[in-house]
């Protein structure tokens, strides 16, 4: 009998031309039931996507608040120091009013200079080293250029008129020089 099976099955398969569909039973479609399931799972995604554009929102806005909190109290620190500058200079005018002896005088604004100039570099303020350089349009502007007689001077700053600074390594004023031509 097992034979007889096996030439059944064979027949079959050889008659049969193409994939063999199985067809399976589908349970009727209730139009309202769907409908229904639809709308809700609509409306539960929209509320979502309404929940996450308002936290998503709600971060930009925090976001900005603190960047703006933050570059208040970044623009304090220096503002503090400057302070303290500035009740250096105010004790100083008061004692050049006093004062006969123009070489304490001078020394008394040079100790204010310098601690202004240390107040500008612990905040990673450097000074662009100018007099006496090759000239170099990456850290000074050229005011204007002079003759020069000395051939080693062509292309060297010759005078500073204004200093240039840079800020961790950028720079953020140029310093105008007069250049040797």
């Amino acid at each position: 009998m097992e034979d007889n099976e096996k030439t059944n099955i064979e027949e079959q398969e050889t008659t049969q031309e193409g994939p063999v569909e199985i067809e399976t039973p589908q349970a009727p479609l209730d139009s309202d039931v769907t409908e229904n399931s639809l709308e809700n799972q609509l409306t539960e995604q929209k509320d979502k996507f309404l929940r996450l554009f308002a936290e998503f929102d709600n971060y930009k806005k925090r976001v900005a608040k603190e960047q703006r909190e933050f570059y208040a109290i970044a623009g304090k620190d220096i503002i503090l120091e400057m302070i303290s500058v500035n009740d250096d200079f105010e004790r100083a005018l008061k004692s050049f009013e006093d004062s006969e002896d123009l070489s304490a005088v001078k020394e008394g604004v040079r100790l204010i200079y310098d601690k202004l100039n240390k107040s500008i570099e612990k905040k990673g303020v450097k000074k662009i080293e100018a007099k006496g350089c090759d000239f170099d349009v990456e850290k000074h502007e050229a005011i204007t250029e002079i003759p020069v007689t000395d051939d080693s001077q062509k292309g060297k700053v010759i005078d500073e008129i204004e200093s240039g600074y840079m800020m961790y390594e950028k720079v953020i004023r140029f310093a105008k020089v007069v250049v040797g031509k």
